[in-house]
């Protein structure tokens, strides 16, 4: 039983909507760039997409699920501290080498699916929100909402060149079974995609093969 009902889980998103607008234009902007980056590859790509995403999920996690959530789901606190630790883990890649590494993807399909997710996140969820009846105040805004986040978020980890660690999927891969839920629970199905396309990313970025980047010598 959720302590909350439907009709006070949206108007938590109306309420925050407002309040943080316009944030979600930032988000968008942000998120371009993101994507421009992890296509084109460098240096630049490995510090910024890791920066984005760590300004992403710090902002959810504090500003969404901590002041605005947590009133109506007690749980929502430890929601909270989840992303917040995303965004830290997401702040320490961007200052590693070799944790993301973007730039002519060695997985044709895998980055095809990358793309197909970021196009959902930012595209197509608000949009089946509005034709499934919802105004865009009460739609799960991009970048500063938890579901549409963690989708983006797997849409650019699928087009890393390099492994992904296994401890930067933890939290978006238990929040694409929680915020999954929401499909069912809480009328969101355009959330389904946070649930198979979460899950299936998952699978393929750690069943990954170790390819070698072009910086790195070859070893006979």
């Amino acid at each position: 039983m959720l302590p909350f009902t439907v009709e006070q889980f949206f108007v938590v998103f109306t309420r925050y909507n407002t309040a943080v607008w316009p944030a979600q234009v930032a988000a968008y902007v942000a998120g371009a760039i993101a994507l421009a980056l992890a296509l084109g590859g460098g240096a630049l790509a490995r510090r910024w997409v890791a920066a984005v995403l760590a300004a992403m999920w710090l902002w959810t996690g504090i500003a969404y699920h901590l002041l605005h959530f947590a009133p109506i789901n007690p749980a929502a606190r430890l929601f909270g501290a989840a992303f917040v630790l995303q965004g830290a883990l997401f702040a320490v890649a961007a200052l590693r080498k070799r944790w993301l590494v973007f730039g002519d993807p060695a997985l044709r399909l895998r980055s095809g699916f990358g793309l197909f997710l970021v196009s959902y996140a930012t595209v197509l969820y608000p949009l089946l929100g509005r034709l499934l009846g919802h105004s865009w105040a009460e739609i799960p805004s991009f970048g500063v909402t938890p579901c549409p986040l963690t989708i983006f978020t797997f849409g650019l980890l699928l087009l890393a060149r390099s492994p992904v660690p296994w401890w930067l999927l933890a939290v978006p891969a238990g929040w694409s079974i929680i915020g999954g839920s929401a499909a069912v629970l809480l009328a969101v199905p355009q959330d389904w995609m946070l649930l198979l396309g979460g899950l299936g990313a998952t699978a393929a970025l750690l069943r990954s093969p170790r390819h070698r980047t072009r910086s790195e010598p070859h070893v006979a």
